[in-house]
């Protein structure tokens, strides 16, 4: 197999525009938090969510939006660009070299709610007629393909919260086993409308005061947005075109808990930290921060920091834990692609990011996250986990590329 590194990071986020963005504010510990408002919930309970600004919707869609694109497409396309050109790819990089694999929740999900209310207000004569292309959960992997001339396999995984983790982890595996030398992988979404937010509402899972995952009195999660894309390339092809190489790709681990649709298992979540720390060949000592699902639920942190102690051990000695879901939301389809950039950040940085809002340990986990404020750590590798509903977990480790 293959060695596989990293050339390029995009990412759109309710930080800004760019991985950079996304890497300074959850280093910061600054919130992309903004009020929200839909004119079809009077009854709105949750009014807050890390939303993109107008301005940046604007600077991405443009003055006028495509008749077939949807913004979940256009926050994908966006990301896809900022990893293309940082990686320094042109024409001849893509082709049948290059595969797309672009994980989403939810596809469309402004069309199909925009069109649902004008069914209900107007009937069925004044619809988009372009809904069908645009609602696809894989339009913004067809697209990113299109724009690029990307001509390898294309994919699009819509495994909820673990789609952006798996669509970075299924273009590892085809990068090593030589199948592309390079794949444009990670995940968009673009979910905040007014039928998805209510039914998010009405599960009763979301906050409506602030995130706080792992804190003794967190009360649930905050919804995001966004995409992020990585340049996922062989080390050969890299260090043929003389790319500067941000960091090597070196484990994957992907399991289904067979059990609770909802509610994560603790085995199988560790089962698949193992596995990623079995394919790159690391102990687990070996891990320095660990970027944690987090949602801020009570079942959620409460599972997942069983699972971390079953790997790292009783006191999770050595290791550095946060989520940082408070600061860019919980992306749903795009989460494990932002997160893995953010940890990706703090491997280059030497810098993990805080857990925010965290108030007081609960004793039922006897966690403490890294708080509130960023610690400077020496990290050598970095493992970002995402856990589904659908009990769907990946895990992702990545190392220095000097440290391989």
């Amino acid at each position: 197999m293959r060695r596989v590194v990293i050339t390029g990071m995009g990412a759109v986020s309710a930080c800004g525009l760019g991985a950079e963005a996304l890497i300074s504010a959850t280093q910061a510990g600054k919130s992309g938090a903004k009020p929200v408002q839909f004119e079809d919930l009077p009854q709105q309970r949750v009014s807050t969510a890390a939303r993109l600004s107008k301005e940046d919707i604007a600077a991405i869609v443009g003055p006028k939006p495509h008749k077939m694109r949807d913004p979940v497409v256009e926050y994908a396309l966006h990301a896809a660009r900022e990893a293309v050109a940082q990686a320094g790819l042109g024409e001849e990089h893509f082709g049948e070299a290059c595969g797309v694999s672009i994980g989403s929740g939810q596809g469309g999900a402004e069309t199909l709610n925009t069109n649902y209310l004008k069914f209900g207000r107007e009937g069925p004569m004044r619809l988009d007629p372009m809904t069908v292309p645009k609602i696809m959960n894989n339009a913004a992997a067809g697209w990113v393909s299109i724009e690029f001339g990307a001509m390898g396999p294309a994919f699009c995984l819509a495994t909820a919260c673990s789609a952006g983790s798996q669509s970075i982890g299924l273009g590892l595996q085809m990068v090593a086993s030589g199948q592309v030398e390079r794949c444009l992988a990670g995940g968009a979404e673009a979910c905040l409308v007014s039928g998805g937010f209510r039914i998010w509402e009405l599960l009763r899972v979301m906050t409506a005061t602030q995130n706080r995952p792992f804190s003794k009195d967190r009360n649930g999660m905050m919804l995001g947005e966004g995409a992020g894309v990585l340049v996922v390339e062989s080390l050969d092809a890299a260090q043929e075109r003389g790319a500067q190489i941000l960091c090597e790709l070196t484990g994957f681990g992907t399991n289904a808990d067979a059990g609770d649709l909802l509610r994560p298992d603790p085995k199988r979540a560790a089962a698949c930290m193992r596995m990623a720390l079995k394919h790159a060949g690391l102990s687990p000592d070996r891990i320095d921060y660990l970027n944690a699902h987090g949602t801020g639920t009570v079942a959620n942190d409460i599972n997942e920091v069983v699972a971390l102690r079953d790997v790292f051990g009783e006191n999770l000695e050595g290791l550095e834990v946060s989520s940082t879901k408070p600061i860019h939301g919980h992306a749903l389809g795009a989460a494990g692609a932002l997160e893995m950039i953010v940890a990706i950040g703090a491997l280059l940085r030497q810098s993990a990011p805080p857990t925010i809002n965290f108030s007081e340990v609960d004793p039922k986990i006897g966690l403490k996250p890294v708080p509130n404020v960023a610690k400077p750590v020496s990290i050598s590798a970095v493992m970002s986990n995402s856990l589904a509903f659908g009990g769907i977990n990946a895990s992702l480790v990545a190392q220095r590329y000097d440290d391989c």
